[in-house]
Formats: C-alpha cells, sequence, structure tokens
C-alpha cells in the first residue's frame, strides 16, 4: 500500500523513480492489458504493486569465507543451504564432494552451528537481532553426514541405550535407523557440565537424551521419571557449538556447546553445556540434531548421490572429450583406453620435469639449485597452507570436520627449511614433521627419517593417500580454502 500511495502522487519525478523499478524486471511478467493503462504516460498503481510483488521475492545476503572476505549475492527468498552452497561452487569452480557447507556464526554470542541443507536460509537470518554481528560462512564440512557412513565411531556404546517398543535390543547395524523411525526409542546418556542460569558456576549432572527433549537426573544416574527434569526440548531450538567456552563463559573444558531458542538473542538465554572430550561433545550434538530433522537428514545425505544415479552420463562437453597423439608427423586419435591412460601419466612427469627445469632458474642448474623445484612445486596445491601456525592449523581442521583423514601442510614454525603434516584421527589432530634429506646432491623429503623419499612434497602427499605407511591413517581430505 505504501507503494500505491507514493505512485498516486502527482509528483513527476516519484513516478519516474518507480518507473525506473520496472526495468529491473522481464516484460514477461507483465499482464499486457496493464500496459494499456496510463496516467501521464506512465503505468498506473496496479502495474507497480505486481513489479513489487516480484521484487519481494528477491533478497541481497552476504556470505563470509575463513579468511573473513565476503560476497554479497542476490538470491530468492525461498533460498537454501544447499541452494547456497551450490552457487558459490559453480562461481569459484569448486569441487562439489557435497562436503561444503554454510553456517550460522553468532559473533556477540560466541557460538555457531551448521544450517541443514534443507533449511530456508531467510528464516534463519530473519532470527538475528538488528544490531548482533551474526554471518553466514561458506566452507566445507566433512564430517557433515559422516555418521551416516559410520555411526560407531560417532556413538560410543557407554553412551547409547536403544530399545523397541517390545524393549528388545537393536543391532548396532540398524543404529541410524533408530534414530530415524518413530517407533523407536533411542537414548543418549551421560555426564555433562551445566551452566547454572543466572550464575557463572558449573555443575556436573547426569543427562538422558530422548524424542521428547533433554533432560538431567536430580538423583545420581537415576533414569525415574520422578528424577528428571527437562533441561531443553528441540521444537523450537537448535544446537550450537561454543566457540571459546573457558573464555566467554568459565567453563571446566574447551568442548561446549549449547541449546538456543530461535527466539533467544542474550547470552543469559542460552542453556549452556561442556563436555570432557570432543567425542563426547560430538555424540551429544550429533543425536540432536538426528532427534530434530530425523528422516530429512537422511534425506539431505542421500539427494546428491540419487541425483548422480538419474544422470549417471557426463556433460556435453566432457563427452566430447577424445585422447590425441600429436607425436608422429600426423595426429591420430588414442582408441584404446589403456594407451590414453599411460599417455596421460607420461604427460603428466614430462609436465613436471619441465616445471622443475624452469624453476630452478637459467642455465645449468647447480647441486644446491637443484633442490629449488621440489621446493616451490607445491606451492599451487590446494593442500598447502603456507606459513599457518600450529593453533591455525587445529582451528581450520576442526572447522573442516574432525573426521580420520582430514589434513593440510604447512611450513614449520620452528624449523624454516621443513615442513609440517597436520593430521586427523580419531578426533584427534597429531602434526608430523617433513624432513628434508640429501642425498648425493639431490634433496628428498621423508616422513620417516629417510626410509621413504620423495622428490617433492606432491609425491609425498599422493603416496600417503594410497598407503597409510607410517601414519595413523590415510589421508583423506584435504582443508580446502577459497577467495569468495
Amino acid at each position: 500500500h505504501g507503494w500505491r500511495l507514493l505512485f498516486a502522487d502527482d509528483s513527476l519525478s516519484q513516478k519516474k523513480a518507480i518507473w525506473s523499478l520496472l526495468h529491473l524486471v522481464p516484460l514477461s511478467l507483465y499482464p499486457p492489458p496493464l500496459f494499456s493503462l496510463k496516467v501521464n504516460g506512465f503505468p498506473t498503481c496496479c502495474m507497480v504493486e505486481i513489479v513489487v510483488n516480484v521484487m519481494f521475492l528477491f533478497q541481497v545476503i552476504k556470505v563470509y569465507n575463513e579468511d573473513n572476505t565476503s560476497k554479497a549475492v542476490e538470491v530468492p527468498t525461498d533460498v537454501t543451504a544447499r541452494d547456497i552452497c551450490q552457487l558459490f561452487v559453480l562461481k569459484n569452480h569448486c569441487i562439489d564432494d557435497h562436503s561444503w557447507t554454510l553456517f550460522e556464526h553468532l559473533s556477540h554470542l560466541g557460538i555457531e552451528r551448521t544450517i541443514e541443507d534443507h533449511e530456508s536460509v531467510m528464516e534463519v537470518s530473519s532470527g538475528w537481532g538488528m544490531d548482533s554481528d551474526s554471518r553466514l560462512y561458506f566452507r566445507k564440512n566433512y564430517a557433515k553426514y559422516e555418521f551416516f557412513k559410520r555411526p560407531l565411531d560417532f556413538f560410543p556404546d557407554h553412551m547409547v541405550s536403544i530399545s523397541t517398543e517390545t524393549n528388545g535390543l537393536v543391532d548396532h547395524s540398524e543404529l541410524i535407523q533408530t534414530f530415524l523411525k518413530s517407533s523407536t526409542c533411542p537414548e543418549i546418556h551421560g555426564y555433562l557440565h551445566a551452566k547454572e542460569q543466572s550464575k557463572k558456576s558449573w555443575k556436573k549432572f547426569y543427562f538422558v537424551l530422548r524424542r521428547s527433549g533433554l533432560y538431567y537426573s536430580n538423583k545420581g544416574t537415576s533414569k525415574e521419571p520422578r528424577h528428571l527434569q527437562l533441561f531443553a526440548d528441540f521444537s523450537d531450538s537448535h544446537v550450537y557449538t561454543v566457540l571459546s567456552a573457558k573464555k566467554l563463559h568459565g567453563a571446566p573444558t574447551e568442548f561446549g556447546f549449547c541449546v538456543k531458542s530461535t527466539k533467544c538473542s542474550s547470552a543469559r538465554d542460552l542453556k549452556l553445556l561442556c563436555a570432557d572430550d570432543e567425542q563426547t561433545r560430538t555424540c551429544w550434538i550429533t543425536a540432536m540434531r538426528l532427534l530434530k530433522f530425523g528422516m530429512q537428514l537422511y534425506q539431505n545425505f542421500v539427494q546428491p548421490y540419487q541425483k548422480q544415479k538419474a544422470s549417471p552420463m557426463r556433460s556435453i562437453s566432457e563427452n566430447s572429450l577424445v585422447a590425441m597423439d600429436f607425436s608422429g608427423q600426423k595426429t591420430r586419435v588414442i582408441e584404446n583406453p589403456s594407451e590414453a591412460l599411460s599417455v596421460a601419466v607420461e604427460e603428466g612427469l614430462s609436465w613436471r620435469r619441465k616445471s622443475c627445469h624452469r624453476l630452478s632458474g637459467h642455465g645449468s642448474p647447480s647441486a644446491a639449485q637443484s633442490s629449488v623445484p621440489n621446493i616451490a612445486i607445491h606451492l599451487a596445491q590446494p593442500w598447502f597452507h603456507g606459513k599457518l601456525s600450529r593453533e591455525e592449523a587445529q582451528r581450520l581442521i576442526i572447522q573442516q570436520g574432525l573426521i580420520d583423514g582430514v589434513f593440510l601442510l604447512r611450513d614449520s614454525q620452528s624449523n624454516p627449511k621443513t615442513f609440517v603434516l597436520s593430521l586427523c584421527h580419531m578426533q584427534k589432530i597429531k602434526h608430523f614433521q617433513i624432513l628434508p634429506v640429501d642425498d648425493e646432491g639431490e634433496l628428498f623429503y621423508s616422513l620417516d627419517d629417510g626410509h621413504t623419499r620423495f622428490a617433492d612434497l606432491i609425491q609425498l602427499v599422493e603416496f600417503y593417500q594410497l598407503n597409510r605407511g607410517v601414519l595413523p591413517c590415510k589421508l583423506k581430505h584435504h582443508c580446502a580454502q577459497i577467495t569468495l
């Protein structure tokens, strides 16, 4: 109605301002009869009302990266988190391995959470206060759906009780199904530290998570109804990770998380909890996500794979690619797949040798110069993060998912001539030093004191992606950082 009043004014400048809005919308959206209704050469208010309604279907949002660079994009008001992720994957030419995730980050509260793929981004942002420092972050989260693949890594035996309506025990191979079915009653239990409301003190209670909500026992480990007190329900709440639990809330450990109502805007209203270790915190948070979203979470997990099965053919451009041999006087198409593979491998090795020679300097390289390409060739690799500190490496791996095989390589802070491999295993981050080995003037790199040697870091990473060797697990997922 505000737009109609504005257009009803006789001011020609106001009419022109509104008419200029029409150029933002395709003419096909206007019903043709409305063009015959004009006042002083301009369409009447009924047409403007249609344009305004169309404009309200779009909104500008700002999305941040890990380095706090941001990008503003115009999106439909019904856009989901998955839509945003796919948009940035396409814009930045990333590989869509279904691990890209949108996070809700509330800086003023020091908390963040994964926005589930099906959630409306506008609904999430509508709960933010006008003066709050709330952001959307786009980054990897390899652990987002890992519990569907390896549930026993996320739910330790001592924390899970599973029983059906007949009170029979369910095999652990059916663990996830018990969360997804309404007829079953999964139960997560264990000790947690809870912050008392309006106080600075923390107390340890025995908690029980059921479909009806999160409860704590006021009498030891008793689960009798008269001893269980409701701590939080999830009908209008989400579970968040607390980023600096000790510093912000005086928690006994750094493994903090909280339950926040969608209407809550103050730190006083947060229901703060703290676990004794990362595995316990991960178990509680994952269980709360499953109980809140249920089958929808599983559909989010399988949807990308269903699309791949529905359209197994590659794109037209990919199908038009063929292997060619230009080595002879005449070019030919390589039809044998084995020959095409061997040619591709040889070209890769040839490119590497040429790159090494080009980087080594002009003229005949000396023994000292020959080591230069080994040092420089890895700089463009997505898994190499340069002068990243130990603490920053740990923070990046935690952000992108504490699952086996998440890794990155970086420069050593203590020894400038060496490198460090930071690797996650069993939800713990370990650091392995990569030492240079000089063998008759040739420089190699090794993780095992020279027993296994590599000409450059690319070879080292490729080897440990296929072989565990001296590492606790293979390298699976590299920490990725992109500029939006």
